[in-house]
């Protein structure tokens, strides 16, 4: 590891002899007063009667400069720096601390207690309550620190459920399933001492070959922010602080490179990527923001006032806490050249409104200390930040006396991560998730004889996990400890699936190393087949050590290594192949699409993933996952989404074509839907009214399945070019063969609104086409609406959901 950290003190003794500093400043009290400060058992931060930020101001009149500062960061035990990276540029920025030196100051946050190395929950849970007692004894106010970890795909801690990547959450258009399994972390990480959770994503993705597409929950900011509100409600609800990330413009990398510089417009800024922060921050109430990596047009968003203050705040209200993302205040000095030294980082992070620095002390420590004794920060700025995290540790009971009680699994002796509740849970959002992009007729398959699985994804049993899931994201640096839960295999959970048939395995090729000598043994075998199932798509990693996940960007969306020539080899084979994709981002699938006999989509669909895909693939599930992402027709049409304006979609003055081979909304089913009896109730509305419109929708099938009703607006003629469709709602309804139902829907004017010439969010009148859609390319019920009256100015309070009513329809009536 690198030297330790300098003691702060020492920063403070080194100023001295330009700036004395006063008593308060150099931390000195009697030992008499550092005993009464930390065995007062009635002083006003303990009073719970009083409200949050009465004790916070009085705690912090107590303390002196060094004490608030350590209030202001994590540490981070254990993190490594041998080139295993777990967070950009962690191999020369971790540090050691020295633990005796640091804590009699007392510590903000602890850094992944059980996300930094495998450690049984248990233990883990009875180490970390130590530390913390360790913690509350050094400090003269023993104050605990407050502890986070990753949560994006689970609690990312060993033996805990592997649940399906954010990918997945918005392919079930299930907000409330999501919601269950936000409920279900939460209770998990709080088991154990935690406190606060790094997730949603809510980047919008705007360039597929970006490596963290995986991690985003789609292409469109409607669906990201409402699947986003359902995590935070569950995952708040559960006790714990939900941080909304990456705040903001991430996933607009140029080339989707990680951290590369984001250049978008204001207009796309402001109806496209905060959109989903905005609507999470007033329906959910989160508790933290994480600020992005990437600068914005050349300001770093670690040291943006206008996003972290005046927007966040200001206008949103938003009352929590902002932390750094792992190392970027950091960053203001090394990558972005903004900073001239880490003094001038850490005031720039705390004047634009980052109140922590993680993962661990760097610009905050010894640096900060030194600019406010020089003068450079004036203290009230560590105040205010100051004030903001001791009142979230109020409320989480931190300050209470007795403090909130350790963890139950610290008391308890025993902890399980994954029960069984939890892997059904995993199994139904997985089940829901899956997409099935086409289907001949062969799917469900029919109790097949001989079934050749082939691919390289078909016996990996990471195959299903995203780069921060547990076992990938650091288990991988510890194969003694081996996987901490069960991850069957797709070829075992086909065996399972299948037991009188006889089934065979190659892997043809691997998945990025681009071998070709074992395609033509995975082609004999899909040969001698019934039918085939061929398994591609991605390794999760970090850094380049897979072909999705964090700094794990694509050059093209071409399959990796030597899979599509794996693909095309199988399909000249003629036996009937039914492609299933594990992967973390979509790719071009060459000519599958007109010659496989299915399709099938799998965004990393975790623990039981290939259990339901088994199970879909069998007939026992009926697959109802929609497209949270367009799937390219060609690997160098980026960046595209379905959110595009009339001149970013094939034309004539372009040789190319960036029309998606499966569109956003996209997804199929083994029953049918008729949708009938379009309704409007008044074709005319005010600016600031709503249209009413329904739809009856009924399952014509032989069992029982569910539809994806999608709402999309079209806007003919704007004073600003606008996308062509844009999902303003959508409805997931579950019918048994022949039922019926009659869907309602009031859409407010204001889900019409958009960003006009100058800066103000506006709804104009005129003509608006509303479109009942399969998906964002197949709109077969449209009505056209007319706005009177005059352009309307909107903020963040105007309406942005459409309200739904369904009443059941007798055969009867129908």
């Amino acid at each position: 590891m690198s030297e330790p950290v300098t003691d702060a003190a020492d920063a403070t003794d080194a100023a001295a002899t330009t700036n004395p500093p006063t008593e308060r400043e150099a931390g000195t009290m009697t030992e008499a007063q550092a005993t009464d400060a930390t065995t007062t058992t009635d002083a006003p931060w303990r009073d719970p009667s009083l409200p949050a930020g009465a004790r916070a101001g009085a705690l912090i009149a107590e303390l002196t400069l060094e004490e608030k500062i350590a209030q202001l960061y994590g540490i981070w035990i254990g993190a490594s720096d041998d080139g295993a990276d777990v967070a950009p540029h962690q191999h020369d920025m971790s540090s050691a601390v020295d633990l005796d030196e640091l804590l009699p100051k007392g510590l903000g946050q602890i850094t992944r207690a059980f996300g930094t190395a495998p450690v049984d929950a248990a233990v883990g849970a009875q180490s970390l309550a130590r530390l913390q007692e360790r913690i509350v004894a050094s400090g003269r106010f023993g104050i605990p620190a407050l502890v986070h970890e990753e949560c994006l795909a689970g609690f990312a801690a060993y033996g805990a459920t592997a649940y399906p990547v954010p990918l997945s959450w918005g392919a079930t258009f299930d907000p409330e399933l999501i919601e269950q399994m936000a409920r279900r972390i939460g209770a998990d990480m709080r088991s154990v001492g935690v406190h606060q959770g790094l997730a949603p994503v809510l980047d919008v993705v705007r360039d597929a070959r970006w490596g963290r597409v995986e991690e985003t929950m789609g292409e469109d900011p409607y669906l990201v922010g409402t699947v986003g509100t359902a995590y935070v409600r569950g995952l708040e609800a559960s006790g714990i602080v939900a941080t909304l990330k990456h705040f903001v413009g991430y996933s607009a990398s140029r080339a989707g490179r990680n951290l590369a510089p984001v250049s978008v417009g204001a207009r796309e800024l402001a109806d496209v990527l905060l959109p989903p922060f905005e609507m999470v921050v007033r329906d959910a109430e989160p508790r933290s923001v994480m600020n992005a990596y990437t600068d914005l047009d050349g300001v770093p968003t670690a040291a943006d006032p206008d996003l972290l203050t005046a927007l966040l705040r200001e206008t949103w209200g938003f009352e929590g806490t902002v932390v750094a993302d792992y190392f970027s205040v950091a960053f203001l000095e090394t990558l972005h050249g903004t900073a001239g030294d880490l003094g001038e980082a850490a005031a720039a992070a705390l004047e634009a409104g980052i109140d922590v620095e993680l993962p661990t002390v760097h610009a905050f420590g010894e640096p900060l200390v030194r600019a406010v004794i020089d003068g450079r920060v004036d203290e009230a700025v560590i105040d205010r930040a100051l004030l903001r995290v001791l009142i979230q540790k109020i409320e989480l009971g931190l300050l209470d006396h007795p403090a909130a009680p350790p963890a139950a699994g610290a008391a308890k002796g025993t902890v399980d991560l994954d029960p069984v509740e939890n892997r059904a849970l995993a199994r139904r959002i997985a089940e829901q998730a899956i997409v099935l992009l086409h289907n001949d007729g062969t799917l469900p398959l029919a109790a097949p004889a001989r079934v050749a699985v082939i691919g390289p994804t078909a016996d990996d049993p990471l195959a299903v996990l995203g780069c921060y899931a547990f076992p990938t994201h650091v288990g991988v640096h510890h194969p003694e400890s081996g996987l901490g839960i069960e991850l069957p295999t797709l070829v075992e959970a086909l065996r399972a699936e299948f037991p009188t048939a006889e089934i065979t395995f190659a892997p043809g090729t691997s998945i990025d190393g681009g071998e070709t000598d074992g395609i033509a043994h995975a082609v004999a075998l899909a040969a001698s087949a019934d039918v085939v199932v061929l398994a591609l798509g991605d390794r999760a990693g970090l850094f380049g050590r897979g072909t999705s996940g964090e700094g794990c960007d694509a050059e093209t969306l071409d399959l990796p290594g030597a899979q599509a020539a794996l693909l095309e080899a199988v399909l000249d084979a003629g036996t009937p192949t039914v492609l299933t994709l594990l992967a973390g981002r979509p790719y071009v699938l060459g000519t599958a699409p007109d010659r496989a006999a299915g399709i099938l989509q799998a965004f990393f669909p975790g623990e039981e993933g290939t259990s339901a895909l088994a199970a879909i693939l069998g007939g026992r599930v009926n697959p109802s996952g929609r497209l949270p992402v367009s799937v390219p027709s060609t690997p160098g049409a980026q960046p595209s989404t379905y959110l595009a304006s009339t001149l970013a979609r094939r034309s004539s003055v372009s040789n190319i074509d960036p029309t998606a081979r499966y569109p956003f909304g996209h997804g199929l089913g083994y029953t049918s839907f008729a949708w009938s009896d379009l309704r409007v109730e008044a074709p005319e509305a005010t600016t600031e009214g709503a249209v009413l419109m329904s739809l009856t929708v009924e399952n014509t099938g032989d069992r029982a399945g569910a539809e994806v009703v999608q709402l999309y607006l079209h806007d003919p003629v704007a004073s600003v070019v606008r996308p062509v469709q844009r999902l303003v709602g959508f409805r997931r309804v579950e019918l048994e063969p022949g039922a019926s139902v009659r869907l309602s829907v009031e859409v407010p004017a204001d889900l019409a609104a958009f960003t006009g010439r100058d800066g103000r969010r506006i709804v104009e009148p005129g003509s608006l086409v509303l479109s009942f859609g399969r998906s964002s390319a197949e709109l077969p019920l449209q009505a056209r609406v007319e706005l009177a009256g005059p352009v309307r100015v909107v903020d963040h309070t105007r309406a942005m959901h459409p309200v739904w009513a369904a009443e059941h329809v007798s055969p009867d009536s129908a």
